[in-house]
Order: C-alpha cells, then sequence, then structure tokens
C-alpha cells in the first residue's frame, strides 16, 4: 500500500527544502500520497473524518514539517488533536494506527552540532520529537523514527554545496521511505 505523507508547512511556496522534498516525493505518485494540510485547510477547519479514511485508506504514515520553536507547526498539532481521537486512534477499540508503520521528515535550522548534547541546545532532534514518538507508540502504531535536515537558517540557494546537500537530501529520504 502507498504511503500518506501529511505535510504542514505554512509557508510551503517559499520553503527551499521541504519544497524540494515535494518535488521527490511527487515523482512516485504509485508509492506516495502526499496531502498538504494548508492548502486543504487554509480555515484551520479539519475534517477529522476525512482525515481518518486518508489514513485508513494508506499503509503507511509519515508527518513532515519544519521544526517550529522545537514543536509542529500549529495546524499539525491542531490536526493530531482532531483525528487522531478515542475510539479511533487509541482507547479500547481504537485500533485504526494499530502496527501501521509511522515516521517523521523534519527540517530544522539548527546545524547537527546544534542539535547534540554538546552543542547550543543541549539535546538531539530525538528528545525534541519525543513527544511525537510517544503518540504513535501510545496510539500502537509501529514507529519507525525521523528523517532530517539541519542547518536551514544558515544555508541560502546561491551555495552550490547546498544545492548539492539538498539533492542528496531528497535522494535520501526517498530511500528513507522506501524502507518503511
Amino acid at each position: 500500500m502507498k504511503t500518506l505523507v501529511v505535510v504542514t508547512h505554512p509557508g510551503i511556496d517559499t520553503s527551499v527544502v521541504n519544497r524540494r522534498w515535494l518535488e521527490e516525493l511527487r515523482k512516485y505518485p504509485d508509492r506516495y500520497t502526499v496531502h498538504e494540510l494548508h492548502k486543504a485547510y487554509p480555515d484551520g477547519n479539519i475534517q477529522a473524518e476525512k482525515e481518518q479514511e486518508l489514513i485508513e485508506a494508506h499503509g503507511h504514515l509519515v508527518l513532515q514539517f519544519p521544526i517550529y520553536w522545537f514543536s509542529s507547526p500549529p495546524l499539525l498539532k491542531k490536526w493530531l488533536d482532531d483525528v487522531f481521537t478515542y475510539g479511533w486512534a487509541y482507547g479500547s477499540k481504537g485500533d485504526k494506527l494499530r502496527n501501521r508503520k509511522t515516521a517523521l521528515a523534519v527540517t530544522a535550522g539548527g546545524t547537527r552540532l546544534d542539535f547534540s548534547e554538546e552543542g547550543k541546545l543541549r539535546c538531539g532532534l530525538d528528545r525534541i520529537l519525543s513527544p511525537f514518538e510517544t503518540t504513535f507508540r501510545y496510539c500502537g502504531s509501529d514507529y519507525q523514527d525521523f528523517y532530517a535536515f539541519y542547518g536551514t537558517e544558515y544555508e541560502t540557494v546561491e551555495n552550490a554545496d547546498y544545492l548539492k546537500r539538498l539533492d542528496r537530501s531528497a535522494q535520501g529520504y526517498i530511500e528513507f521511505l522506501s524502507r518503511l
């Protein structure tokens, strides 16, 4: 079955990395369904049943987003609150995420060193993303980890090395998803 990639980026048109990842995903429409929350719900009014049906129609679930103040963009949190409901995602009869492979794909402004015990933030992305992992595990899904691109706030598209790294990252993203 196909993988559903839920993309939450309020400025996707000006994004470099997330937009490049979307370009790569769209090369494989038989493998990935790209679902952009800000385009689907510009008013923020999420249709939970529709979203649940979309998840159920796919084999795997990936959340793709930029790190915003060490979490996700607000619309993704609202989506989780509205869609991952008792009786559907968790609870005695909530089994729709059980054993479903889930993962995260994130972009971070800081460097890999910044997101380390020795770095500026004194913690890694694994610790920052642990609420997402915990949510998936609480719902019984088969959480697979995260794919990350670091250093977005320090790079520009005028830098040829950055563009090469960006292309390698997009290809690495597809490889990561293929291993789910």
